[in-house]
């Protein structure tokens, strides 16, 4: 029932979107009066109307899909660019990603992200690592290709209709995307991409951070689990810094080898700390802690804790993001071992990640997490 009404939703707001891109063009870019328009606009048959409404939906959503695209490859070249390493390309939930030479796709996301271009960094030291470029490649490429968009409509008297109308989202949503991720502030969930240049420029400690975890990111997807990377990339600065989103990511990474060395109590302190910054740091990151506080609560035998952490929101993330993250499987694999006491779910949960385990980004993580479960459901049993 839920799929219906969000599919009538997303329909009714396709139609607006596509009513209010019409009105647009006419004020814009016609002689033609409001008044007028509206007038011709009654005469019109209703499935006419809800044809032009359609294509106007399938206008935004391929300019958005494109400038989407746009703005993580001009990620990848500007880094490129400037010595940068190819890693991962990802586009909503497909990720391109180089395996033993050959060009493989698989399945991640990151809530409150459209893509992500990850890249490692040039090998020389952290003061000549150039930033800028690579933080604000998409930036650059939505705005140019907005402004494109811009003279192409007002310059070329020919233009049809559906080209028209796609050029003009694409100027829209060019120009969006770029004030979006090019003027600092932090959103609900991540931060942009102007606020994080903000805090490389700022100091060398998040300089330094960003190094680690692009060095780490590359090293995960290629198979190293946390304990087996170097030791100096999960030394944090003596004083956190809870409203830094890089330090907060480092810390989670931080957690990972804590984990993976199976350092409970430590980890479960570590988390406890943040979760008590829960309001200074990005939602996306507070939902992480609350997972692996979750699982590590579970772990220790904390059941009570862990009831007040699994709401309906931390399900909700969890059951979301399960398909691409092999760490919300061990999640999932905990809640039903220890607080449903369903020993044949927990296997079966163990068993469809050793299946499905190819699929998965980060397979360092995976490995990890194929430990941490099979090590719960031998304790366990």
């Amino acid at each position: 029932m839920k799929q219906i009404f969000k599919l009538i939703g997303g329909l009714l707001l396709g139609a607006c979107i596509g009513f209010i891109g019409v009105t647009f063009i006419i004020a814009l870019f016609t002689d033609l009066s409001l008044n007028t328009f509206f007038e011709k606009l009654q005469k019109i048959e209703l499935l006419e109307l809800i044809g032009v409404m359609l294509y106007s939906l399938i206008a935004f959503v391929l300019s958005f899909a494109l400038q989407i695209i746009l703005h993580e490859g001009g990620h990848l070249v500007c880094g490129l660019l400037t010595g940068y390493r190819f890693v991962s390309f990802r586009i909503f939930n497909w990720v391109f990603i180089k395996e033993k030479g050959k060009l493989r796709i698989k399945h991640f996301s990151i809530a409150g992200t459209g893509g992500q271009c990850l890249l490692t960094p040039p090998d020389k030291p952290l003061k000549e690592i150039p930033v800028i470029l690579y933080n604000l490649g998409g930036v650059a490429a939505n705005i140019l290709t907005a402004i494109l968009a811009l003279v192409i409509l007002l310059t070329t008297e020919t233009l049809s209709y559906p080209l028209e109308l796609f050029l003009i989202f694409m100027c829209i949503i060019g120009f969006f995307l770029g004030i979006l991720n090019g003027i600092p502030f932090k959103m609900k969930s991540i931060s942009n991409d102007a606020t994080n240049l903000c805090l490389l420029l700022k100091d060398e400690t998040s300089k330094q951070t960003l190094v680690y975890l692009l060095h780490m990111n590359a090293l995960a997807q290629k198979g190293m689990r946390p304990k087996e990377m170097p030791k100096k990339y999960f030394l944090l600065p003596e004083k956190i810094d809870y409203k830094n989103s890089l330090q907060i990511n480092h810390c989670m990474m931080v957690t990972g080898r804590m984990m993976d060395e199976k350092r409970w109590e430590e980890c479960r302190l570590f988390l406890e700390d943040l979760m008590a910054h829960k309001d200074d740091i990005l939602a996306l990151f507070a939902k992480e802690t609350a997972c692996e506080l979750l699982y590590l609560s579970l772990q220790t035998g904390n059941e009570e804790r862990a009831k007040e952490l699994y709401t309906d929101e931390l399900s909700l993330y969890i059951q979301q993001h399960a398909k691409g993250m092999s760490s919300k499987q061990r999640v999932l694999c905990a809640l039903a071992l220890y607080l449903e006491k369903d020993q044949i779910k927990a296997q079966k949960i163990y068993d469809d990640l050793v299946s499905n385990r190819d699929q998965q980004l980060m397979q360092g993580e995976v490995k990890m997490d194929l430990d941490l479960m099979e090590y719960m459901l031998k304790n366990k049993s």
